[in-house]
């Protein structure tokens, strides 16, 4: 119930303006009783809107742009986009065209990649092409470099903490800032958490490719409650909160179990704001009904076609939490992940104005990036 004061694209501490400058507000806006929250971040997004970022194309800047202008409508402010288990030569094409770049009129912010593959379990390998997974046999942190060509821009690696050789390359990759997370793997609990003893702090998409949770050993699922974590160490983990991938009772599970560590991903792929039909994930054929997608001819899910407020408002219903909880795991919760939360993810004095308002029901009606409306809900059609 009080002002949001932003100058020149960050959240202003207003009593400075005040005491020191006697100044007032240029331009005022009258929210009419909307929430006002930090803008959402996708860590985990395939695509959207017929683009595969998986897919190597010469024009793989102009996808990656129709995306970040389309996501605004979602409240996505900054993502993550995720390449799936591809080819080296996909990798070498692809993540040169990538850049880190801030958010603006032009689309949501670009905060790096996520990696997701093809160090990872055949067992569990989901949507992911087979005759691309790949192992640390030989050089392990120098087959991770061969594979991808370069670390430049990258945000997260999904791999498999029980492939040999995985420690090393966990610190290595932990040591240049890039987030390590654990995901389509059959890791016991004890190889789980000496993977977040060298580093990982999170988890792909929880519950969906690795081991269902079980009493003696409960696999990855063991870490939200896990007493091995290093002091002062946040174990983050990935949800798709889609009403498909997850059952709303795990869910619920999840979130009682460790409700600071939640983060909302949405897994969308290319069919997401599209037609039911045939569409592409990387290297596969993926079908689409309904909100569900599988591999054509299959009954193997892959990926998601929800967009981020449809989960953050399904999170909410899922388990009755307030609507600061349910905002925080899409926002609060991926920037502290990324350690940005000092200028993301938050409406804190001096981090960046990526912010929306929202209705009661947590439909988002603006979308504002560094202070700039970016993308307004049209009534006039309403």
């Amino acid at each position: 119930r009080e002002d949001l004061w932003v100058r020149e694209g960050k959240i202003l501490n207003p009593e400075k303006l005040f005491f020191d400058e006697k100044g007032s507000a240029d331009v005022q806006l009258d929210c009419k009783d909307s929430i006002i929250a930090p803008g959402f971040i996708d860590v985990q997004i395939n695509g959207g809107f017929g683009v595969d970022f998986s897919l190597a194309t010469d024009d793989f800047k102009s996808g990656i742009d129709l995306v970040s202008q389309k996501i605004l409508s979602h409240g996505v402010t900054s993502f993550c986009p995720t390449l799936v288990t591809s080819p080296p030569s996909v990798y070498h094409q692809v993540l040169p065209q990538l850049s880190v770049r801030n958010g603006g009129a032009h689309g949501a912010g670009i905060l790096g990649a996520h990696l997701e593959g093809p160090f990872i379990s055949k067992e569990k390998k989901g949507a992911h092409p087979e005759h691309c997974l790949r192992t640390f046999e030989a050089g392990a942190f120098q087959d991770l470099l061969a594979t991808y060509g370069s670390l430049d821009c990258v945000q997260i690696v999904t791999l498999a903490p029980e492939m040999r050789r995985s420690s090393e390359v966990i610190r290595e990759l932990t040591k240049r800032g890039i987030c390590v997370s654990l995901g389509h793997s059959v890791a016991n609990l004890s190889q789980a958490e000496e993977a977040v003893q060298h580093g990982a702090t999170f988890i792909t998409h929880l519950f969906n490719a690795m081991l269902p949770f079980h009493h003696r050993d409960p696999g990855i699922v063991g870490l939200l409650t896990s007493d091995k974590i290093p002091a002062g160490r946040r174990v983050f983990y990935g949800m798709i909160s889609d009403g498909i991938h997850t059952n709303p009772a795990a869910l619920r599970i999840a979130h009682r179990a460790h409700p600071k560590g939640l983060v909302l991903v949405t897994d969308a792929i290319a069919g997401m704001g599209l037609a039911p039909g045939r569409h592409t994930l990387g290297q596969q054929v993926v079908e689409i009904d309904g909100l569900n997608t599988y591999i054509a001819g299959t009954k193997t899910l892959s990926g998601s076609v929800a967009t981020m407020d449809t989960c953050v408002r399904h999170f909410q219903e899922a388990t009755g939490c307030s609507a600061e909880t349910a905002l925080e795991a899409a926002s609060l919760h991926p920037a502290q992940l990324l350690g940005i939360e000092h200028k993301k993810g938050t409406l804190n004095y001096d981090s960046d104005a990526d912010f929306l308002m929202l209705n009661d029901s947590l439909y988002v009606q603006a979308t504002y990036i560094a202070g700039e409306e970016v993308w307004r809900q049209d009534v006039s059609g309403m």
